[in-house]
């Protein structure tokens, strides 16, 4: 007697999101996998706790009760990634022929303002070049870990997955360059896989910096696959929640200067590791790499030799990434040629 398949319809709500994630590891990375991850624990949550048992169950008020409940509670932005995490996978239960056909389309995706998608905030060019100026001043902190970090942030763009994946034996610094290498089979993926892979030019002062800290502050230690990592703790290659406290470590702004938030830096609470992220002035990777493109642009490199070096598209830097102000943008288009547009008297 054949076994009678089971219907997809009968799923439930938990069961087919782990399905879901488990088909989009094969073409996702895994930092996208556990962003979508979560969004779908917190609806799976609720639709357990209104009683619906198994996705069959799902109808598009559902899902209209689920986005006024969460438009309630989080920005513009974040609703927006929640929506379209949700209209995916309901495309996905579609296929399966476990919910009605058209449901996916219930799912309302904001529509926001770029202003709302886009977050301004980041490390200005004054602020990071007074702190690199004040760590290579130093004699206590230059060539620290902090400050070869900041180095590579900012003189890079590179993703914090990028810095935290650099080993030793990716320096080239007489010839004054650095290479980002997707090794996900030890730890350490790119977020564009292959297509993140590439050399990145760095001036001389930067690597005087990085050689001195290698030969003398760096731990040397290897990690757990016997690779020695740039950026070592003393257990050998931090993960990402250490690189961006120490990132936010490194751009303390009493550092350089008098705390802009009138605090003593020899008391204050958030110049240690534990609260330093508290800092209205610190600055995490992510806001370093923003500061870093804008100032690259700014500095004259065309868009598409910084699309190269930071590894993203054209598009995506001036949507996300570019934070200039419209005045800074024109001076960008090559005032000199602004003779070719007057006309003769």
């Amino acid at each position: 007697m054949t076994e009678r398949r089971r219907d997809p319809g009968a799923l439930k709500p938990r069961e087919a999101a782990s399905r879901y994630l488990r088909r989009r590891r094969a073409d996702s990375t895994d930092a996208s996998v556990d962003s979508w991850k979560y969004r779908l624990r917190l609806f799976v949550q609720w639709a357990e706790g209104v009683g619906i048992e198994t996705v069959s169950q799902f109808r598009g008020y559902d899902l209209d009760e689920y986005f006024e409940l969460r438009s309630a509670a989080v920005a513009p932005a974040t609703l927006e990634g929640e929506m379209w995490t949700l209209r995916k996978f309901f495309e996905y239960l579609e296929q399966l022929e476990a919910v009605d056909d058209g449901i996916a389309q219930s799912v309302r995706i904001p529509d926001i303002d770029d202003e709302d998608r886009t977050d301004d905030t980041q490390l200005e060019a004054p602020d990071a070049i007074a702190l690199l100026q004040f760590y290579r001043q130093s004699d206590v902190h230059r060539a620290s870990r902090n400050h070869v970090f900041l180095e590579l942030a900012w003189y890079t763009g590179a993703r914090q997955g990028g810095i935290r994946a650099l080993d030793l034996r990716d320096l080239f610094l007489d010839e004054d360059y650095i290479e980002f290498r997707h090794r996900p089979e030890t730890d350490t993926p790119l977020k564009n896989k292959r297509n993140g892979e590439r050399p990145v030019a760095i001036p001389t002062e930067v690597s005087e910096v990085i050689r001195e800290y290698v030969d003398g502050k760096r731990y040397d230690v290897h990690d757990e696959h016997q690779r020695q990592p740039l950026l070592a703790s003393m257990d050998g290659r931090p993960k990402t929640n250490t690189i961006r406290m120490w990132s936010y470590l490194a751009t303390l702004p009493c550092l350089h200067g008098p705390c802009p938030h009138g605090r003593d830096s020899d008391t204050c609470e958030m110049t240690k590791f534990a609260h330093a992220s508290k800092c209205p002035s610190s600055r995490s990777p992510h806001k370093i790499r923003t500061g870093s493109i804008t100032w690259q642009l700014d500095s004259g490199l065309p868009p598409e030799i910084v699309a190269e070096r930071v590894n993203a598209g054209i598009d995506v830097i001036k949507k996300h990434y570019d934070a200039a102000t419209a005045f800074e943008r024109m001076e960008r288009r090559r005032r000199q040629y602004i003779d070719h547009l007057e006309i003769d008297q």
